[in-house]
């Protein structure tokens, strides 16, 4: 990753920012990142920004640095306490081997290094709190925790994408924001997909395949997610193959008043998304789909496999949720449940993956997730059934409680567009749903809300 000229050149402050601009200066060779060796996952990317934003708290002189798990785990979105999945997100950003070049006039350099050092969580017993150390490696240490070069990544934005790819172009979107040109990197269709899937082992890439499953994908989220910016997709051609790409930063002006007024286009539909979970999507790709896919098509589909689930005439799915994108993809929605959809003899469609056997960690993980988007869900309709003065109330202790604490473009939206705000919708949501039900799930309440749900593969 080469160092590039065009962006913030100050360091850091070394004061902590203030609450509603939670972010992290990110060196911008640590944002484009190609991994020569191991695998990256959007869970992983928001660890990552989140332990750099506590180093750079913590500044550049300390040799390791600490912070309580529970912290760690809400500046990650993480949304679970299960210590074994962020072990093993933390295992892959140790074992992610990354490029670092730099040059001047009289001197190259290159390094290749660890994303991350040695980690250590320390569990201090019943009463106390769990305790995360951390180190990065001495070679690019100084370069990731007081950065010469960097983007301003907001961690509550950054933490609202939906997929790893959007999550990147995100963040270099930022960066080229206020670059003279607003033109990313161009780079062939082979590093791109690298970069935008967080893998090390792609060697061939069909891009028609990869224009349509990742790019397109990513530039919905950001075009739906993101107030400040857009991204448009630069092809370059040598005859008729498209071999190398970049982004253009389009800057969004203030929206329309139609589009104002018009609350649906931002509303979050958490109950759809928990269908699609319980289906056996993961949250990440359930969420993907959503904010990629029209919601009446979801909507239809996913009724039509409820159908087909219910009829107890024909053989069982083994996998529904492949046969719910077999059946999107393929507009199955229109046909009745009573008949097998053409070439599946009531099976999964044979072009759909196998499934792997979910891990005990992924499986808890799961359950853990629905029943959150349940509970969001309810929130939601607690609140639509609320009388005005009551939401108004609602409204305000929100704002006092947690409108301080926001990113600014999320605050933004929310005095905007309210609860009807896509992007500070979840926010909102998430805090109704804690204020409402305070207590943390035990495991026989996960294990019950299972069953009583009917999840598939748990």
């Amino acid at each position: 990753m080469d160092e590039e000229e065009n962006s913030h050149s100050r360091s850091p402050p070394r004061q902590a920012p203030t609450a509603d601009e939670q972010t992290v200066a990110k060196a911008n060779e640590a944002i484009a990142i190609r991994p020569k060796r191991g695998r990256l996952t959007l869970l992983s990317r928001r660890i990552y920004n989140a332990l750099l934003y506590h180093s750079q708290r913590q500044g550049v002189d300390e040799p390791v640095y600490k912070l309580t798990l529970s912290e760690l785990i809400g500046d990650a979105r993480f949304n679970s306490n299960n210590t074994e999945l962020l072990k093993s997100h933390l295992r892959d950003m140790q074992a992610t081997t990354i490029e670092w070049s730099t040059s001047s006039s009289s001197l190259k350099r290159w390094v290749s290094s660890q994303l991350l050092g040695t980690v250590t969580i320390e569990e201090q017993g019943r009463g106390r709190p769990c305790i995360v150390t951390w180190r990065y490696p001495d070679e690019i240490k100084e370069r990731l925790v007081k950065p010469h070069q960097y983007t301003r990544v907001l961690l509550e934005m950054s933490s609202q994408m939906r997929s790893y790819s959007a999550a990147v172009l995100y963040e270099i979107g930022a960066r080229y924001l206020t670059s003279p040109g607003r033109l990313s990197m161009r780079e062939d269709v082979v590093w791109w997909a690298a970069v935008l899937t967080g893998r090390s082992d792609i060697k061939e890439v069909d891009y028609r395949f990869l224009k349509r499953d990742v790019i397109s994908k990513a530039l919905a989220e950001i075009d739906a997610l993101c107030e400040d910016f857009g991204l448009e997709l630069i092809e370059h051609k040598r005859g008729r193959k498209i071999e190398e790409i970049q982004f253009r930063v389009v800057p969004k002006v203030q929206q329309r008043l139609g589009d104002i007024s018009a609350a649906n286009r931002n509303v979050f539909d958490l109950e759809l998304v928990g269908r699609l979970i319980a289906l056996g999507l993961k949250q990440d790709e359930a969420q993907d789909l959503y904010a990629t896919t029209d919601e009446g098509q979801i909507r239809a589909t996913l009724d039509h496999v409820d159908q087909r689930l219910r009829n107890a005439a024909m053989p069982g799915l083994k996998s529904p949720a492949a046969y719910f994108k077999d059946a999107l993809k393929k507009g199955y929605a229109g046909v009745t449940a009573m008949e097998p959809a053409p070439g599946t003899q009531g099976q999964p469609p044979a072009l759909a993956p196998p499934v792997a056997p979910l891990s005990e960690a992924d499986r808890l993980r799961r359950i853990r997730e629905l029943w959150e988007n349940d509970r969001m869900g309810q929130a939601r309709a607690v609140f639509a059934e609320m009388p005005q003065a009551m939401q108004a109330e609602v409204r305000t202790r929100f704002e006092a409680e947690r409108l301080d604490q926001m990113a600014a473009p999320i605050a933004r939206a929310w005095r905007r567009d309210g609860p009807a705000s896509r992007v500070a919708a979840t926010t909102f949501y998430r805090w109704v749903a804690q204020d409402t039900w305070p207590e943390e799930p035990t495991d026989r309440v996960l294990l019950d809300f299972a069953l009583q749900r009917g999840v598939a593969g748990i």
